[in-house]
């Protein structure tokens, strides 16, 4: 897990970067996560068809958390496997930063941190978020119950558009 500490190794791809290209900086491709306003999950269905589907949510404590439904098709594959891929940025081709998140979708139960984090969804989408908390679980009396998970990364790859283009590799430990 990532901590100032222990930042990940940076590493830039020079076989697809454009000559006199620089590795953005860790905690610039951490900001540009957490204010994304969305974000699209890759998940495996259990028959090992790929799923995506667009989702917000909010980069807390070095991991990038998302809720669902528990009968929702993304909670379902999760539960047949946890590996995730979540993706953010432009549909620009000449500028912009687009970014790939690799790692585990691990549910998050603990009622504390699940308080935390409806406040941090609130102050970033507004009143209309709004999240209790209940039974390990987010509620909202209109949408039932939705189970938030954190994707810690593995790797994350930020793929820079423009003049100069570039690949970066993030690796955490």
């Amino acid at each position: 897990m990532y901590t100032a500490e222990h930042p990940p190794t940076t590493e830039l791809d020079t076989r697809y970067s454009s000559e006199g290209a620089t590795a953005r900086s860790w905690p610039e491709v951490a900001a540009l996560l957490g204010a994304a306003p969305l974000y699209r999950l890759s998940t495996v269905r259990p028959d090992g068809r790929p799923h995506v589907t667009p989702l917000i949510g909010v980069w807390s404590q070095g991991a990038l958390h998302f809720c669902t439904g528990p009968a929702e098709r993304k909670a379902r594959n999760l539960a047949a496997n946890p590996e995730v891929v979540l993706t953010t940025g432009t549909n620009a081709l000449d500028s912009g930063l687009d970014i790939v998140v690799e790692g585990r979708a691990d549910r998050v139960t603990d009622h504390a941190r699940l308080t935390a984090l409806a406040r941090e969804w609130e102050a970033k989408y507004g009143a209309d978020w709004h999240f209790d908390v209940a039974d390990g679980s987010f509620v909202q009396a209109e949408a039932g119950h939705a189970h938030v998970f954190a994707v810690h990364p593995r790797t994350v790859f930020g793929f820079g558009k423009g003049d100069p283009y570039s690949q970066t590799r993030y690796r955490f430990t």
